[in-house]
């Protein structure tokens, strides 16, 4: 498969296939690096643990309300999720939007008593909250093969001057087509509304 055709990959998906995808590259990676943009622009990152849930278009993870990101998150709900496990040679980034939660069911089915380690009083803590992250877009880098074979891709690269090639890599867009559908609409308008 030519490097245009596995970067086209994610085109020919479905919806669910791509948020399938998504979901196997990220399963095991336990953390992510949450970056978020503060009034000022600067833009801040944070190890997050992801929470052990199926992917179906959102990600949780726990947090405390106090904490500077949820002022962020006011100031601008859009973030970014990086997620690496290179020893696989897997990296996924999301993208999404951010949003605070105190819904107590979903605490309790996502808690797990390593948590303590933040939260002492458990769920009672007054200051545990969830962070659910919408998510939007993916983009994901991979190589199936072994470490030899691209060991060898890189060294042939090297030698013969031709660039290395360096696995599958997908962009997908994982809005529900509803929400692209009026995301088009309010284009429309804007267009409409420049032109006159």
């Amino acid at each position: 498969m030519s490097d245009r055709n596995k970067e086209n990959a994610a085109d020919r998906m479905t919806r669910e296939e791509m948020l399938q995808k998504v979901g196997d590259l990220i399963k095991d990676i336990k953390m992510a690096m949450l970056t978020t943009e503060a009034e000022d622009g600067v833009l801040r990152s944070r190890p997050m643990a992801t929470q052990n849930s199926s992917f179906d278009g959102t990600l949780w993870f726990f947090t405390s309300a106090s904490s500077g990101k949820v002022g962020e998150l006011d100031w601008n709900p859009e973030v970014n999720l990086s997620y690496a496990e290179p020893s696989d040679t897997k990296y996924v980034s999301v993208s999404g939007n951010g949003e605070i939660v105190r819904d107590r069911a979903k605490m309790q089915e996502l808690w797990s008593d390593i948590y303590k380690a933040w939260f002492p009083q458990g769920l009672n803590d007054p200051d545990v909250c969830l962070l659910i992250v919408e998510v939007s877009a993916a983009e994901y880098w991979e190589a199936k093969s072994g470490k030899m074979v691209q060991l060898f891709g890189y060294i042939k690269a090297l030698a013969t001057g031709e660039r290395a090639q360096g696995g599958e890599h997908g962009a997908m867009d994982l809005q529900p087509e509803s929400a692209k559908a009026a995301a088009a609409s309010r284009g429309a308008s804007a267009d409409i509304e420049s032109h006159t």
